[in-house]
């Protein structure tokens, strides 16, 4: 079942678009689901030029034991990095291994925050560069290989435990109501989806140029509609080059 808020968000879309067109005065010829394949088209493009239409998020993946291939929601797009709560379990003997967890052991009060002692900050940042080390040589960091089309997640060593929890750092489309709310996406597609209409409805209309009327012939503005909605398409399309969609700029460019 579709989600009320899109279908709500959805159908103030389809509003606008009629209401741009005439509806009210004149007739428009678009059906319901002409509104639906141009507003579907309009995402599609969002989503395959802005940046603006994914968002960096965080979820948990428990593993199963002897088993490498995960296959993720399909609104996952990229995979960053996999993150553990330890160094791992590479013996096969509980859910993880050894904690190197400084704040929660007894002496970190006591010896490296306290700057009186022995320790101190200078004591910490050593230890933590120990702690990375260390998670590099026994598994806390762990090597993957991401399918985007099939969305399976296949991680390159063998997980020996049953129900290790691992935290994974990704990617995933923004869903289509949060983009229709949007306050930089959302005159972006809704001018989209206008444009999109204006070419079906001129498609339509162009195949006769004229209708009989009571009087002289009613001329219909079918090609008028197409040439609009094709400027329309370039122009938002220099919008997204231009981040006018709010899109994040590239910080570095080399070539």
């Amino acid at each position: 079942m579709a989600d009320p808020t899109s279908l709500i968000e959805r159908n103030k879309v389809f509003d606008y678009v009629k209401t741009m067109l005439g509806d009210g005065m004149v007739e428009v010829e678009l059906d319901p689901k002409h509104m639906e394949v141009a507003l579907d088209r309009a995402i599609t493009r969002f989503r395959q030029r802005s940046s603006n239409a994914v968002e960096e998020s965080y979820m948990f993946l428990e593993l199963i034991q002897d088993t490498n291939e995960y296959r993720l929601p399909d609104e996952v797009v990229e995979v960053q990095s996999i993150f553990r709560r330890s160094i791992g379990s590479r013996s096969g003997g509980g859910a993880g291994g050894t904690l190197f967890e400084p704040f929660n052991l007894a002496y970190t009060n006591t010896y490296l925050l306290s700057g009186t002692m022995m320790g101190g900050l200078a004591t910490y940042e050593l230890f933590a560069g120990y702690q990375k080390l260390v998670g590099r040589m026994f598994g806390s960091y762990m090597e993957f290989k991401w399918k985007p089309t099939s969305h399976v997640l296949t991680i390159l060593q063998r997980p020996f435990a049953q129900g290790e929890q691992v935290l994974i750092r990704c990617h995933n489309y923004r869903p289509d109501y949060v983009l229709l709310t949007d306050i930089y996406a959302k005159q972006w597609l809704y001018d989209y989806t206008l444009a999109v209409c204006k070419l079906m409805l001129g498609e339509a209309r162009s195949k006769f140029g004229s209708i009989a009327g009571p009087g002289s012939p009613i001329t219909l503005n079918g090609t008028a509609l197409q040439s609009q909605g094709k400027e329309e398409l370039v122009a938002l399309d220099k919008e997204i080059e231009n981040l006018v969609s709010g899109g994040s700029p590239m910080t570095f460019i080399i070539g």
